[in-house]
C-alpha cells in the first residue's frame, strides 16, 4: 500500500525546488541539511523527515547532491510530464497568468484562453487568442488538455467546472473566490489572493502593535 504523504509536507515541496533550482544555477553541487535549513528557515530535522517521506536522498558526511535533488523532487512534483492547461476567463488576472513565461519552463503549456465576453474575442493574449466559451468542449478533446484556470467570478464558477469535468479536464486551479468541490479523482487547488493579503496585514497589524508597546 501506498504511503500517504501529507498536504503540509506536499506544500513544501516546491519550495525545495525552488531553492534548489537557484543553488544548482550558481554552480552548488551538494548541501548539507544545516546549510539547506538556514537558506529556507526551515529545520534542518524537518527537511530530512520531509525527504525521508520519498527515499531520504542524503548520504551521510555528504549530503544531498543538489542537481540530483532537484529533478529528483521535480519528478515528484510531475514536472517530468508535460500539462496541457486552458484559462477560462480572460480578463486581468486570466490575462497576467497567460503571459507568465516561467510556467511554460516548468511544462505547463497554456493551449488556449476562454470568455463570455463578446468584446474580447479575437484579442491576443501573448501567443493565445480569447475563444467564447462554446468552443472549450472541443477544443480540451482536440489539445489533449489536462488542467482548467478558472480566473471567473464565483457566481458561475461552479457550472463551468462542472462541465468541465464533463469533458476531461482532470485538475483545476481555481481562482474564482469560492471553494469548489470536485468528483473523486479531480484535483482542484482553490486559491484565495484576498486570504493571502489579509494574512500579511494581520502580520503587519502585529508587527505594529509590537513596535508601539516596544
Amino acid at each position: 500500500m501506498e504511503k500517504e504523504i501529507s498536504q503540509a509536507v506536499i506544500g513544501r515541496l516546491p519550495r525545495y525546488f525552488r531553492y534548489l533550482g537557484e543553488l544548482k544555477d550558481n554552480g552548488v553541487q551538494r548541501i548539507s541539511s544545516q546549510e539547506l535549513s538556514s537558506l529556507m528557515k526551515v529545520t534542518a530535522s524537518q527537511i530530512r523527515q520531509d525527504l525521508n517521506n520519498f527515499g531520504g536522498f542524503g548520504q551521510q558526511g555528504y549530503g544531498y547532491n543538489v542537481e540530483y535533488l532537484y529533478h529528483e523532487i521535480g519528478n515528484i512534483l510531475g514536472l517530468n510530464v508535460e500539462h496541457h492547461l486552458i484559462i477560462i476567463g480572460a480578463g486581468n488576472l486570466g490575462q497576467a497568468l497567460a503571459n507568465y513565461l516561467n510556467f511554460e519552463k516548468r511544462g505547463f503549456l497554456f493551449k488556449g484562453i476562454f470568455d463570455c465576453n463578446p468584446a474580447l474575442y479575437g484579442k491576443k493574449v501573448r501567443n493565445l487568442t480569447v475563444q467564447p466559451m462554446e468552443a472549450v468542449e472541443g477544443f480540451i478533446l482536440e489539445n489533449q488538455v489536462d488542467i482548467a484556470v478558472l480566473t471567473i467570478p464565483k457566481d458561475s464558477a461552479v457550472e463551468v467546472a462542472d462541465m468541465l469535468v464533463r469533458n476531461g479536464i482532470k485538475a483545476i486551479w481555481n481562482f474564482a473566490h469560492v471553494d469548489l468541490n470536485a468528483p473523486q479523482g479531480i484535483q482542484v487547488e482553490n486559491v484565495h489572493l484576498s486570504d493571502s493579503l489579509m494574512k500579511l496585514s494581520y502580520n503587519l497589524a502585529k508587527y505594529s502593535d509590537a513596535s508601539q508597546k516596544g
